[in-house]
């Protein structure tokens, strides 16, 4: 089965906090509004990409945003636990520490994810607008936001014509709370293919809380009924 990856860091000096130019095309990252962190709540973020980026949904572009979480890993006080890229958009299910942490988390990522990707499209500069985040406060909440995030691609159509049983472009592979294979299993990795970086979850609405609402299927479509075209 797979096996999330962990990675350890230690920090050694590194520059002043402000020294240095902001990435190019990024100066300016911010959230719609700010909302009120409390470490125990996970946070559902969306951050749609600008259109001269194109489909987000590519091998390419997914090895970028990929780099991206490998760059997000080595915060403790901001953890992407899961994520899903879709055409014009990625969606995360984040925890963090506090506002400032999940501030400088998502700016951090998504700094990087720009570097990476202005790295692979033509005519490099800004490529994400503003991030909407949302605070998940109760067990059904963060349980529809699993199935939303992880099952977003069957929202879409994207899983019509794929081998896949779920979503390539994801953390789904990471996830071990699949109706389909039961508590505790993961989907193996296809030989390959490289994860995105995430973290197991640590707060109790993600680790425990949720499992009062039932496992995931993945055939769940969000805002939808269980899909029955494949």
């Amino acid at each position: 089965m797979g096996r999330q990856q962990t990675f350890r860091f230690r920090k050694h000096g590194g520059k002043r906090k402000g020294a240095g130019r902001p990435a190019a095309g990024q100066r300016s990252i911010r959230h719609d509004a700010r909302i009120r962190v409390v470490p125990t709540e996970p946070i559902h973020v969306t951050c749609r990409a600008l259109r001269r980026v194109g489909n987000l949904r590519r091998d390419a572009l997914y090895e970028a945003i990929r780099a991206a979480t490998v760059v997000a890993a080595s915060r403790d006080d901001f953890r992407i636990i899961h994520l899903s890229i879709q055409r014009t958009h990625l969606h995360l299910l984040v925890e963090a520490g506090s506002g400032r942490a999940l501030t400088r988390g998502m700016c951090g990522f998504l700094i990087s994810a720009a570097r990476h990707l202005n790295a692979r499209v033509p005519r490099g500069g800004r490529v994400f607008e503003r991030y909407h985040a949302r605070s998940l406060r109760t067990p059904r909440e963060v349980r529809n936001c699993l199935s939303y995030v992880l099952n977003n691609w069957r929202h879409h159509r994207e899983h019509r014509g794929s081998s896949w049983l779920v979503d390539k472009y994801s953390s789904s592979v990471a996830f071990d709370g699949w109706k389909e294979l039961g508590r505790g299993a993961r989907f193996a990795v296809p030989p390959g293919h490289a994860e995105l970086v995430v973290w197991r979850p640590r707060a109790w609405l993600l680790t425990t809380g949720w499992l009062r609402h039932g496992l995931v299927s993945i055939r769940e479509v969000p805002g939808g009924s269980d899909d029955d075209d494949d």
